[in-house]
């Protein structure tokens, strides 16, 4: 049995958030890392990695609504 399939789905998914909000912001650190160098080599770079920080935020998105529970007004 492995660790995912005790714990409960809530907290598999808190789980997930934690790691790509983590991943999201060592992107994001790099971005800037990347801006302050500069150079056209960079920008290439800048652009790919700020499309995968769109991506991983879209991600997050899904995993924050999984866990918020529908209320019915």
């Amino acid at each position: 049995m492995n660790i995912a399939s005790e714990m409960k789905s809530d907290e598999v998914l808190r789980i997930k958030l934690e790691v790509l909000k983590r991943e999201h912001r060592d992107l994001d650190d790099a971005i800037h890392a990347l801006e302050d160098k500069g150079g056209v080599a960079c920008q290439f770079t800048i652009k790919r990695l700020k499309k995968q920080k769109l991506t991983l935020k879209d991600r997050i998105m899904v995993v924050e609504d999984a866990l918020t529970p529908d209320i019915i007004a």
